[in-house]
């Protein structure tokens, strides 16, 4: 595979991590079949699994675990071939700076004047009860700030 097209799966995340454990004879014998590309390996096992062939050995050839492949089955039943490229990992929005605590936040600047980050992180953490990091308070602010004078 070329180098053009490793960067351009790594930068869709659709660089199968492993492929090495694709084993099915397809991915072996036509150089149409990438085990490279974690999108085709992942529509092609959808695409196996037939009722002559269980899941367990389905997952086998394709190098993924049983639960994975019902989850993709489902995934492409539901949203077809785009359900299959993997999302972003990770967190999917602030779970603590939420617009409540911006709301509070804004509230106790009106009232308290203007006060430093690491001081509304302090207070934060009080009225909420959770741990806030300054650092991530800062970033939701800055955020919010770009967001009402962008």
């Amino acid at each position: 595979m070329s180098a053009k097209k490793t960067d351009y799966l790594r930068k869709t995340r659709t660089l199968n991590p492993h492929p090495e454990a694709v084993s099915d004879p397809r991915f072996d014998h036509h150089p149409f079949f990438d085990p490279k590309d974690l999108l085709q390996v992942r529509y092609e096992m959808v695409r196996a699994h037939k009722k002559d062939t269980t899941l367990k050995e389905v997952a086998s050839r394709f190098g993924m675990s049983v639960p994975t492949c019902v989850r993709l089955k489902r995934l492409f039943r539901q949203g077809g071939l785009q359900a299959l490229i993997p999302g972003q990992r990770g967190a999917k929005g602030p779970r603590k700076v939420t617009p409540e605590v911006l709301e509070f936040i804004q509230q106790y600047q009106i009232e308290y004047g203007e006060v430093s980050v690491r001081k509304l992180a302090e207070v934060v953490s009080k009225h909420f009860k959770v741990t806030i990091h300054f650092s991530s308070l800062h970033r939701a602010l800055s955020k919010k700030n770009a967001q009402k004078h962008g």
